[in-house]
Parts: structure tokens; sequence; C-alpha cells
């Protein structure tokens, strides 16, 4: 059996899920069964345990539901377990280099005790020195091994369950499974100090603990912090007349009173809890024990008296007052300021929606098709794009709009229930209570974003304040991905409460429901000549650049590549200027209100590491990478993914490389094809043409997540006829 088994759970971190699985599987130690906790077959995690499992024989996925909790998936993993001694790992921890080295050399000094607990790091999700917790209360033990009883100090109470490692006999012989409930670390803590004959510390770091921006769940608000008191119960009634029970009592108690010393942890029952507190405090209080000194003493003693209304005097405090400073509103003007705060006085508007694109460029993108189908299946909602003045006259006929800095527009902010935006709002926008917020995103990432970007110095600087950059994101309510590769990605690049819709793109619905008509519409009106093959050229951004630079001369591709070709240009949307760069067979879509329109009416793109390339493989249409600069890119940049190793199609260095793929026409042989099928199963994995009717249905309507259209598989779709070539 292996030296190691190590118990994974993943519920909610599969965004960090394959740097835990990589910490385990680096270690130089090798003698080690890895055990992923997944949800379920098919699940985000357990697509990224199968892959691991499918590098390295010593990793085997289970699965536990979501609904049985972390106790649940922690119980199902031991079930799972082979190994001589078990350890557990958070989804989104690592273990530290070389930890399983030393946790095998420690072992063998101690010999094989029931316990061996470690140090660990908890380090702030994003900046700031890591701490070890842990440290002192081990630097207080015995050198060698011993009972829990010698060190009364040392109770599992005070580390969580990772931080520790268990004789799986040991546990199997005493029938120690997690117990159910929000506080399972606590009470398993102290269920196995208590039967632990022989315990041993390893004084240096094992894990290193992720500290989520959110915070812990279990401090979140609500009514799951009664349970603590279920754990203290089960604990402390096992506990009684053992050796243990003051160094537990008082332990656990630390712990109520720091919950019941914050009433915003539990909006209601907050009296209840206190009360019940009580009285477990007297009956399980151990003879002879005597309350600590201090401030904290006198919470003991108002604990076990019932001074409800004592201890909420002594320390219940208001913060009424500073959360709602940090609510203030910051429109720039005076009078705006005024009138905005009064605004937010106001009642919500229950049939008001406000929508922006691109940091108010026009009627576009995601907002733009979640609008219009919104006006279809929810007409009683009003409906008011956000739009620059200089965009006011592209905005649509019919389609009510307010001017960014506008009255209108702080007022229509300030009363919205629903707030769509593809970008972020301005930094002075609030959220109010009962107000949903949500994020359309537009596209999938390649390239890092959010918070990824602060090791890559010249997007940071560049980026500008991420704590500001997360006040935004805190104001999410649902955030909308088009397939389980962005959903990770968005967990890890923008930490946040949000919930994610995988419902696909609303903007990408329209490569499934235009026709052969609206292709050949949109081709007169940009210009492309009947019969010619329209090449889409659509570079990305380089953060290491200033201004815009082709990379590529379009009049030689045109004139190496046929005499067929024309080129849609199409730069990155910073540098749209208004003014057109065509000439001769380069056609200049930059200004063109619609990337989609721009998408329908080309037969095939080029593209550097444009997320267009993600939207335009829905159309099931040629795609032909052009890096030139990959590596530069890659390294100033910085990426998810190795797109030269998963490419939608051929990859071209040089320009004459990309005019012979379009001479010889490669690009729609076998080859191309069986490439790009296999990008569209990875990244179009929810987008069908229904993805706007699922945002309308279950945010403006309501509607239960299980009543929104499901997605249709991939091979049913139909997306819209390309107008010279023939898709495969």
């Amino acid at each position: 059996m292996p030296r190691f088994s190590i118990i994974v759970p993943s519920h909610g971190v599969a965004g960090r899920l394959s740097q835990a699985l990589d910490s385990v599987l680096a270690q130089s130690y090798g003698d080690f069964e890895l055990i992923p906790v997944c949800d379920a077959p098919g699940s985000p995690a357990a697509d990224v345990a199968d892959t691991h499992a499918g590098r390295d024989s010593r990793v085997a996925s289970v699965h536990s539901p979501p609904s049985a909790g972390l106790s649940g998936a922690r119980n199902t993993g031991l079930r799972a377990a082979t190994g001589a001694h078990v350890l557990f790992l958070d989804g989104d921890d690592t273990l530290a280099p070389g930890a399983l080295a030393a946790l095998d050399a420690r072992l063998t000094e101690t010999g094989d005790v029931d316990v061996l607990y470690f140090e660990h790091e908890r380090t702030p999700w994003w900046e700031g020195e890591p701490t070890n917790p842990a440290a002192p209360l081990l630097a207080k033990t015995p050198a060698g091994a011993f009972p829990p009883s010698q060190p009364p100090q040392l109770t599992g109470v005070q580390l969580p369950a990772w931080s520790a490692a268990y004789r799986r006999a040991f546990l199997t012989d005493h029938q120690l499974t997690f117990p159910e409930g929000p506080f399972t670390d606590l009470g398993w803590g102290g269920l196995v100090t208590l039967a632990a004959e022989r315990v041993a510390v390893l004084r240096s770091v094992v894990v290193r603990h992720l500290l989520r921006r959110q915070g812990s769940r279990l401090n979140l608000p609500g009514a799951h912090h009664h349970q603590l008191l279920d754990q203290v119960d089960m604990v402390l009634t096992r506990a009684a007349g053992s050796e243990l029970s003051g160094a537990l009592f008082e332990q656990l108690f630390a712990v109520v009173l720091k919950t019941a010393s914050r009433p915003e942890r539990l909006p209601s029952g907050h009296r209840a809890f206190f009360r019940r507190a009580g009285r477990l405090y007297r009956s399980h209080r151990p003879a002879g024990f005597h309350a600590p000194g201090g401030s904290v003493g006198v919470q003991h003693r108002l604990l076990a008296s019932g001074a409800y209304s004592a201890f909420r005097a002594l320390r219940g405090v208001n913060r009424s007052a500073s959360e709602a400073a940090e609510r203030v509103p910051r429109p720039r003007m005076l009078r705006t300021r005024l009138r905005y705060a009064r605004d937010l006085r106001r009642p919500l508007d229950p049939n008001l929606a406000v929508y922006c694109a691109y940091w108010g460029r026009g009627y576009a993108c995601s907002p733009a098709a979640i609008h219009a189908k919104a006006a279809e299946l929810a007409p009683h909602i009003r409906s008011v794009f956000l739009v620059e003045p200089d965009a006011v006259n592209a905005v649509p006929k019919g389609v009510e709009h307010a001017v960014i800095g506008s009255r209108k527009y702080w007022e229509v902010l300030a009363r919205a229930k629903y707030l769509v935006n593809n970008a972020n709002f301005a930094e002075g926008v609030v959220k109010r209570r009962g107000s949903v917020h949500v994020q359309t995103q537009h596209g999938t990432p390649l390239k890092k974003m959010g918070v990824d970007q602060s090791t890559y110095p010249v997007v940071a600087a560049a980026t500008g304040s991420f704590a500001k950059l997360l006040g935004r994101v805190d104001r999410w309510d649902y955030n909308i991905s088009s397939n389980r590769h962005s959903t990770q990605m968005w967990e890890r690049a923008f930490p946040g409460s949000y919930e994610a819709l995988e419902y696909g793109y609303p903007r990408n619905d329209v490569y499934y429901t235009a026709t052969a008509d609206d292709v050949a519409r949109i081709r007169r009106e940009l210009g492309v000549p009947e019969g010619k093959t329209a090449v889409l050229y659509a570079p990305t951004h380089r953060d290491y650049r200033a201004g815009f630079d082709t990379g590529l001369d379009l009049e030689a591709f045109c004139a190496a590549a046929g005499e067929d070709v024309v080129v849609l240009l199409r730069a990155h949307y910073f540098y749209d200027q208004g003014r057109a760069r065509s000439s001769g067979r380069i056609i200049d879509v930059t200004g063109h209100r619609s990337s989609e329109d721009v998408c329908l009416a080309a037969d095939a793109l080029v593209t550097d590491y444009s997320s267009i390339m993600f939207d335009y493989a829905n159309l099931d249409r040629p795609i032909v990478v052009y890096a030139d600069d990959w590596e530069v890119y890659r390294e100033t940049r910085g990426v998810y993914f190795d797109l030269m190793e998963a490419p939608p199609g051929p990859v071209t260095r040089t320009p004459e490389e990309l005019a012979q793929v379009f001479r010889e026409r490669s690009y729609a042989n076998r080859a191309s094809t069986a490439l790009r099928a296999e990008f569209r199963s990875r990244f179009c994995e929810f987008d069908d043409g229904l993805a706007a009717e699922r945002v309308v249905r279950r945010v403006f309507l309501g509607e239960p997540p299980e009543a929104v259209p499901p997605v249709i598989p991939l091979a049913e779709r139909v997306p819209a006829p390309a107008a010279t070539l023939v898709r495969s």
C-alpha cells in the first residue's frame, strides 16, 4: 500500500484544482495515491481530475454530491484511501515542495504515531506576506512522540483538518469520520484528539493555504452558525471525564464567543444562539474550571449567567455607520452627487434595466443581444442603453438610451433593478440591496486577465488598482460563461461571490440564427465583392507596443494568397479612431458596430491571439493562426494555455507561410478540420443560439435553473452558412 493517501475535495474550486494536484504530483517523494473528490462525472473539477489521471496512474478521482458538503467529500475520500497515512488538502491549496519527503522522514523518527501535526502557511489570496499561525503552538510541544494530554494546549480544534497526517488504521479502528455540518473541522479535531494515544509534530510548513478573497464561508451571515453549537455539544459530551476536557472546553468556547460577539453573522436568532450556548456552557463546564482573566473572562461569566443584554452592550458593535460610509456615491460634480444620493434613497424600479457595452462605445455585444431578447420575452421591462455622446447616432431607432455622465444616466443607475455590462460600470456606481448586476464578459480568455495580470509588470501598470477592480467585481451577481475553461479562469481572475451562468455568450446567438440572406446582406453593406473569399484579419492588442500596427503587409498577402482573396481588417477596439484604412483589396471594418456581422461576412479568419477566434469557431469556418511573436506575447502578457499546442487550425509564423496556406487551400484540408473540431468541442461548449433567452428567463423572469432551455449538443447545431466556402 502507498505511504500516503492525499484526499482533495474540489467543490467550488475547479479553477485552482489543477494547481493543487500539480503540487502533489511534483513532490520528490512519490509513494502516494492522490484522490480528488469531485461533484460528479463531467463536472468542471472532474474534467481537471481526469486530465491528471490520464497523465499519472497515482491519481484516481471519486465523486461526492455537493449536497453532502465538505464532510461528505472527505468521508468519501477516506473510504477510497488505501495508504498508511491520510492527508487532506483543500482544492485551492498546495503542498510545499519537499513536503511528503519531510513527513516521511519525521514519521520514520517518531514511529507510526496516530497523528502528526505540522505547520502551514496562510497565504493572502493576492498580496502580502504569508503567516504561519501553527508555529507558536507546535513550538511548545515535546521533541518526540507524546500523549495528547501532555501538552493540553495542542488540540485538533485549533488546527484545520489539513494541518495533520493521520494513521489510517487509527482512523479505521476508532471509526472516525467527519461529522456533518459546516463546522466539520471543529468536530473532527476534537474527536481525533480524544481518540489519539500518541501524537507528534513536524515543525516545518507542509501546506500552503490560500486565503480566499471572500473570506471563509463559515464567517458569512446565516443560520449555519447554530450548527457550531452542535459540534461543541458532541465533542464535549465525548470529552466528559477526560484529561482533555478542560482544554477542549476553553478552546471550543473561544470559538463560540467569537461568533456570539459578531451579531451580524446571525441576522436572526442571535438571542437564541446565546441562550443555547449558555446552557451548553453550564452543562459541560468541567469541575474546577477557571475562566480566563480580562475581558474574555467577563464574556465567559456573562455567557454562563445568560446575561444576553449585558453581553450585547459589551461586545455588540453597530457597524452600519462604517458600511454606509463605504457606500457613499462618488460622481464628480456636487449637484450630480446630491441628485444621485437622493435617487439612491428612492425605491428600486423592479421593471427597469440598464445596459452598457465597451464603456459606452455603442449598442453592441452581449448586452445588446440580451436587450433585444428582453424586449421579446419581458416587454414589461423598460430598458435603457448607456452610451458616450459620440455614439448616440449609432443607437438603433427605438432603443432608449442615456448619455454617460448625464442626469438621466445617474438616475437610471440609481434606480434600476437590473444592470448588464460586458465590462464594468463606473467607479462611483453603488451596488444597491436588491439590484442584480450581470457581467457578460466579452471574450474567452487566452491571455491572463484580472488579478492574474499582477505578475506581468507591463500589463499590471496599465491595469491600475487591482483593489478597485475587485471592488467592481463585488457588484456582480452573475457572470456569464461560454465554456468551462472560461468559468474556471474567471474564478481565478475575478475572485468574487457571483454565480457563474454557463449559458453561452448571448452575442454569439446570431451565429446560429442568421440565414444565408443575412450573410449576403452584411457582405453587401461591408462592400465585399460578390464571389470573393473574404478573409477577416483581426490582430489583438500588444501591451508592449504603442499604437496599432497590422503586423502584416496585407496588400502583399492578398497578392500572394490569390486573386479571389479580399481582407476585412478589424483592429482591436482600442484602436477604433473612426478613420478607415481601406485601400485596394483591403476593407477596414474596425469601426463597424458589430463584430458579429463582420464574422458572419468572413469566409475565413486569420488572427494571432485575439479572443475573436473562440467566437468565430462557432461558425465552423476555417481559422488560421498567425503567430509571429508568440514567445514574446506569452512572456509579456501571460496566457492560460499554449495555443500552439491546441490551435483552431494551421499555425503560421511568417507572411510567406500564411499566404501559402491560402494559396494551397490547406486551411480547409482534413488536418485543419480536425483541429477546428477539437477546438470547437472545448470552447464552443454552451454557445447554441439560446444564450440570451437563458439569461432573460433566469435573471429577468426569475425562472429556476432547471426551467431554462438546455444546451443543444454541438453535433446538432447548424451554424449560419458561409458565402463562398463549404463547411466540413
